[in-house]
């Protein structure tokens, strides 16, 4: 290639990327990226900690780019990584178990489109590891993801395990988890059947996602807000959406679904308690015929009751909406703190465009 044109494409990958690249807040504070962000304890002094510089690394499962492998791409993203870092993935099928530790934040994985890019694995809870031991439900992912200020793009994550029969154990598949902080998600797919996307902790934003389960398939304790994304059921007994691990009543986590669409087959509970205080909130969102007798699901917490769990609906319509709105309904007032970005504190880290 000539030095001439070589010049040019690079341009045009930085300029690429400097539009991808989430803006970031001027700030001291770093989250620790294996405990939820829930507490009041970070201190803001306004010293910029974040990137200098960019990097371009680029993946192609044919061999055409710097490496045919994702985690190959973030091994090669040093320790303590300070730069934002563009990993490029060509589309194809990357059959491969991907980790991004803590130490490398700043992160993109931009794919060639939702149904062109996946990378994808088949671990399931009651498969064993390199040490014997069963790897139970957190470890099954295909991406896990530790790190801070990570986001994906027009890329696609599968658990390729079959689905499990009814009463079938250990069959948990995790597609992605995420347990990083300030994480963003556009145009991206999960694909899997029980447990698909761990939303394990920290503050998190899907945009315009396809979230595809069975039983729990989205479930963990972040703080996350799901934006004009497509949910859908592939149950074939029964199934349920949403479980939520909020512990404590001063928490912030939670899952706030808005102007989303959950399709699929039932029937289907929309919510179910995984922690005493669950906490979960659909607003402006579309049901379809699926939703199961009574919408909820406390899952069995002793004298609960509903009484501490949080489940919320506003304004939401379509064949399934009464089911899940009955006695669940909540005004404006109530309803608007989990409206906008502001529940996941998304002026500071989600660009006005992205939202």
């Amino acid at each position: 290639m000539e030095s001439s044109s070589l010049s040019s494409l690079l341009l045009f990958h930085v300029c690429f990327f400097l539009c991808l690249a989430p803006p970031l807040l001027a700030t001291s504070s770093v989250v620790n990226a294996n405990t939820s962000s829930n507490t009041n304890t970070t201190k803001h002094n306004h010293i910029w900690i974040g990137p200098i510089g960019h990097r371009l690394i680029t993946v192609d499962i044919k061999g055409s780019g710097h490496f045919r492998s994702v985690q190959d791409a973030v091994d090669a993203v040093p320790e303590n990584n300070r730069k934002n870092v563009l990993i490029q993935i060509s589309p194809g099928n990357y059959v491969e178990k991907v980790v991004v530790p803590e130490t490398k934040p700043y992160i993109t994985f931009q794919g060639g489109g939702r149904e062109s890019t996946f990378v994808e694995w088949h671990d399931r809870a009651c498969d064993r590891g390199a040490n014997g031991q069963q790897l139970r439900t957190y470890r099954t992912a295909s991406v896990t993801v530790y790190a801070n200020y990570f986001s994906a793009r027009n890329i696609s994550f599968k658990n390729t395990a079959p689905a499990p029969k009814p009463g079938m154990q250990g069959w948990q598949a995790v597609a992605f988890r995420i347990s990083g902080d300030k994480a963003y998600f556009s145009g991206c797919g999960f694909y899997g059947a029980q447990d698909t996307l761990c939303d394990d902790a920290g503050r998190h934003y899907f945009k315009q996602c396809y979230i595809e389960g069975s039983i729990d398939f989205i479930f963990g304790n972040g703080r996350s807000m799901y934006k004009d994304c497509e949910v859908h059921s592939i149950a074939t007994r029964f199934g349920s959406i949403g479980a939520h691990d909020r512990n404590r009543a001063d928490e912030k986590t939670g899952f706030a679904f808005v102007n989303c669409t959950v399709t699929g087959t039932g029937p289907i509970y929309v919510g179910r308690a995984m922690g005493q205080y669950s906490r979960i909130v659909y607003a402006y969102t579309y049901f379809d015929d699926l939703v199961a007798h009574g919408g909820w699901d406390d899952w069995g917490h002793v004298n609960n009751n509903n009484k501490t769990v949080f489940f919320g609906v506003y304004k939401c319509w379509g064949p399934g909406a009464a089911t899940v709105s009955r006695d669940r309904e909540l005004d404006f007032e109530t309803a608007h703190p989990f409206l906008a970005k502001s529940f996941v504190n998304g002026r500071h880290w989600i660009a006005p465009s992205d939202a």
